[in-house]
C-alpha cells in the first residue's frame, strides 16, 4: 500500500504546472485525453464540483437577474456587424461552413461570445423605458480557436462553462453603477470559494471589443501568475446603434439604450484548486466540496457496533443537509485517508471501539491536519461549526499570501525583480506609450488600476513624470 501511495503522490507544489496537471487527474476533475487540442472531459465528480460553484453563482445572480439561453450559431451577418467587436475576435472564431455535405447560404459561428447572438432580440424585446433595465445571463459554451499554449479549464478552444451576463439600461450612469454591482457580485463569489480577487480597470488597449471601459479580477496563483477570473464590460450605446436598440422615453423620444456584459468561465474552478490543493491533493471549501464529511470506520474483530454508529453518524449529517460518505470498503484506514485526502474532504471522522467508549469521534481537518474529539451527541453542530472555521481559514490564509506577494516599486528593476513571484504596484502617468513601454521593459503586462485605489501621488516609474495613479503589474496566463 505504501508503495502504491507513494506511486500516485503528486509532485511538489513548486513545480506548479507539473503539479497542476496531476491533481486535475488524480483528483478526478478533467481527463485531459481527448483527441482534440484544448478540448477536455469532466469527470463526474469533477462536474459535481463545478455544479456546486456554478450554483453559488446563480443563487447570487437569481435575486434580480433571469436566466436564458440563445443559440450557439450565429449568422455571419450579424457577427460582422460591430467592427470593434469583431476586430478583437476574428482570429478565433470557429466557422460552420456546410450543413452535411451542402454549403450553407450564410456561414455561422461558433460563439465565441454571445453579444452578436443576443442584441438581434433585445432590439425586439425592448421598446420602452417600463422593459428597463433588462438583466438576463445565461451558462454556456463558447468557442475561440486559442492558438497559444492550452491547459484545462485555464485557456481552452471549448470554454465548457461561460457564465455571461448582458444588461441593458436607460443611461449611461445605470449602466455604470450596474458594473460596479457586477464586480461586487463577483468578489461575492469568490468569497465564498475562499479565493481573494483584485479587481482593476483595464487600460484603453486591453478593454473588451466595443467597450467603454472594461472593469476585471483576477486571482495571484501558486506560482507568482494571475488568472483573470471574471470581467464586467461597459458597453455604452455602442452595440446598441449597432443593433439599434432603443427605447421609448417618458417623453416619447426614441433613445438608444446603454449596455454591459460580465462574465466568469471554469477558471473560478482553476483558481480554486490552484491557491487551496496542496501535495496531498485537493483542499474544498466546504460549501462546494462534492463530499462534505467522509465517515471512516475503524474496525478490527467486532465491526457491528462500530459500523451501526457511523450509519446513525451518517443519517445525523444527511439530515441537516451536508454530503457524507461512509467508506466500509475493505482498505486499510490508511489508503482511506490518502483517497479522500486527494479528493479534498474538508471533513473525515474516524470512529473506533474506543471513540465509541467515549461517546465520540475523531474529527480531522483537511485544511491544516488537525485533530480534535467532538461529541457525537450534538455532531451535526460540531462539523457545521467546523466548516465556517474551514471557510474562514482558507480565505485568510490565501489573503495572507496574496497580501504578501504585492509590492511597491519604484524602479524598473524592481519591477522586474519582484514579478517572478508576485504582482508589482507601480506609479504610471497614464500615456498609453509609457504602458506600452513598461509592458516591453518588464515582460510583464499592466492588469489595471485597483478599484480601491486611494489618492496618491508619485513619479511614473517609466518617464518620471508625476503620476497620481498606481496600477498592478504582473504575468499572467
Amino acid at each position: 500500500m505504501a508503495e502504491q501511495e507513494k506511486e500516485a503522490a503528486l509532485p511538489s507544489k513548486e513545480s506548479f504546472s507539473e503539479w497542476y496537471n496531476d491533481i486535475l487527474q488524480k483528483g478526478e476533475i478533467m481527463d485531459v485525453r481527448y483527441p482534440v487540442k484544448g478540448l477536455y472531459v469532466w469527470y463526474p465528480f469533477g462536474f459535481n464540483l463545478r455544479r456546486n460553484v456554478y450554483d453559488i453563482m446563480r443563487k447570487l445572480l437569481d435575486k434580480d437577474h433571469q436566466e436564458t439561453l440563445f443559440p450557439l450559431l450565429i449568422p455571419e451577418n450579424e457577427f460582422m456587424k460591430e467592427a470593434e467587436h469583431i476586430k478583437g475576435f476574428e482570429d478565433e472564431v470557429y466557422w460552420v461552413t456546410h450543413g452535411g455535405v451542402s454549403p450553407l447560404d450564410v456561414k455561422l459561428a461558433l460563439r465565441p461570445t454571445s453579444e452578436t447572438a443576443i442584441y438581434p432580440m433585445y432590439k425586439l424585446w425592448v421598446r420602452s423605458h417600463a422593459d428597463l433595465p433588462l438583466k438576463l445571463y445565461q451558462i454556456v459554451n463558447t468557442f475561440r480557436y486559442e492558438t497559444k499554449h492550452t491547459r484545462p479549464l485555464i485557456r481552452l478552444r471549448e470554454i465548457t462553462s461561460f457564465k455571461e451576463a448582458h444588461t441593458v439600461h436607460a443611461t449611461w450612469e445605470d449602466a455604470a453603477a450596474q458594473v460596479d454591482e457586477a464586480i461586487r457580485l463577483y468578489t461575492e463569489f469568490y468569497r465564498k470559494l475562499a479565493i481573494p480577487v483584485l479587481p482593476s480597470k483595464r487600460p484603453d488597449w486591453d478593454k473588451f471589443p466595443g467597450a467603454d471601459y472594461t472593469i476585471a479580477t483576477d486571482a495571484l496563483m501558486p506560482d507568482g501568475k494571475t488568472l483573470q477570473v471574471g470581467t464586467a464590460h461597459h458597453l455604452g450605446d455602442n452595440f446598441a446603434k449597432t443593433f439599434d436598440i432603443q427605447y421609448e422615453d417618458s417623453e416619447g423620444e426614441q433613445v438608444y439604450v446603454h449596455q454591459t456584459c460580465y462574465g466568469v468561465s471554469e477558471r473560478s474552478v482553476a483558481a480554486l484548486i490552484s491557491i487551496h490543493g496542496d501535495e496531498k491533493g485537493l483542499v474544498m471549501p466546504p460549501e462546494v466540496a462534492p463530499v462534505q464529511v467522509v465517515i471512516i470506520p475503524i474496525v478490527f474483530k467486532k465491526a457491528e457496533d462500530v459500523l451501526q454508529a457511523c450509519e446513525e453518524v451518517k443519517e445525523k449529517l444527511e439530515a441537516v443537509g451536508i454530503r457524507v460518505k461512509l467508506d466500509a470498503s475493505d482498505n486499510r484506514p490508511g489508503a482511506k485517508y490518502y483517497k479522500w485526502e486527494m479528493k479534498g474532504v474538508p471533513v473525515r471522522l474516524e470512529i473506533g471501539p474506543r471513540d465509541l467508549k467515549n461517546n465520540a469521534a475523531m474529527l480531522a481537518r483537511r485544511d491544516t491536519g488537525e485533530k480534535q474529539q467532538v461529541s457525537l451527541d450534538n455532531i451535526e453542530d460540531e462539523v457545521l461549526s467546523m466548516f465556517s472555521v474551514i471557510q474562514d481559514s482558507l480565505y485568510e490564509k490565501a489573503k495572507q499570501e496574496v497580501d504578501r506577494r504585492i509590492l511597491d516599486c519604484m524602479s524598473l528593476d524592481e519591477v522586474k525583480k519582484n514579478i517572478t513571484t508576485g504582482i508589482a504596484k507601480v506609479f504610471w502617468c497614464g500615456e498609453k506609450d509609457c504602458g506600452l513601454k513598461l509592458e516591453d521593459e518588464v515582460g510583464a503586462g499592466i492588469l489595471g488600476i485597483p478599484t480601491s485605489q486611494e489618492c496618491c501621488q508619485g513619479k511614473c516609474v517609466v518617464c518620471g513624470a508625476d503620476a497620481g495613479t498606481m496600477v498592478y503589474v504582473a504575468r499572467t496566463y
